[in-house]
């Protein structure tokens, strides 16, 4: 009996370290590339979470603060270990939009977006191109096994960003500003075969239109630009996931924590 109590004395302490790390390591995954997606139903994604605190927690236990704090220095540990996974995980996840951001643009390019049905993930139009690409990416970043990079940034940002200490707010803002200019260049750099594709097409058209004016050319043009559109995007899309999955890998590896 003497020998239980220390365990069930320990277990209030045990209880909060793992709050304190589930505030981090559970808002990270349900930003996370892969594993945090719409997609996933939340069962998984809260046991993904769990588990991921369950193995990170022996590891940082030592650093996590003691639970005799007021509540609401508590409540400030929390949110701020909350804001900490969300910008790791966002860092991520800004890396991977980069794809169907690109497809949005080939869409637009091509003739296929659609002005009436809004896409809820990118606020932008829905487009089957940004869909595919969408569906692509989480699958690349499961199947080549990238989704353990981040996972490890999350377990080594313990080191960095010790709980209890508040974010430097301006280099975390700063951070966020770099990644998303680097996601829309990388969607530009994707998606440029079709974007030199439509800027000639367009030129063709509107000279066309200036020499025979009473030529309807949209209607006459706009089946080859889906067409010779769709040809394009075949006939580089695996050159567009090579280039992607390049610079995900590069970008995972300068996560904060690796």
């Amino acid at each position: 009996m003497n020998s239980v109590d220390p365990i069930l004395s320990s277990l209030p302490l045990w209880a909060f370290a793992f709050a304190v790390v589930l505030a981090r390591v559970g808002v990270a995954i349900m930003v996370l590339p892969g594993l945090g997606e719409s997609d996933t139903p939340t069962v998984i994604k809260a046991g993904i979470a769990i588990g991921v605190s369950a193995l990170i927690l022996p590891g940082v236990v030592t650093l996590l603060p003691t639970a005799d704090e007021p509540p609401l220095r508590v409540l400030a540990l929390l949110v701020g270990e909350a804001g900490c996974g969300l910008l790791l995980g966002w860092l991520a996840r800004l890396l991977v939009m980069a794809l169907p951001i690109a497809g949005q643009i080939v869409a637009i390019q091509i003739g296929l977006s659609s002005v009436l049905q809004p896409d809820a993930a990118l606020g932008a139009q829905t487009s089957g191109t940004s869909r595919l690409l969408g569906l692509v990416g989480p699958l690349l970043i499961l199947s080549t096994g990238l989704y353990a990079m981040p996972l490890q940034a999350l377990s080594g940002s313990y080191a960095l960003f010790p709980p209890g200490r508040m974010l430097p707010a301006g280099d975390a803002a700063l951070t966020v500003a770099q990644a998303t200019a680097s996601c829309f260049a990388l969607a530009l750099r994707l998606s440029a075969p079709l974007l030199i594709a439509g800027l000639v097409w367009q030129t063709m058209l509107g000279l066309l239109a200036r020499l025979v004016p009473s030529l309807q050319v949209y209607s006459l043009a706009m089946p080859g630009q889906v067409l010779g559109g769709l040809l394009v995007f075949a006939l580089v899309l695996k050159q567009m996931l090579d280039v992607w999955i390049g610079d995900v890998s590069a970008g995972f590896a300068v996560l904060p924590g690796l």
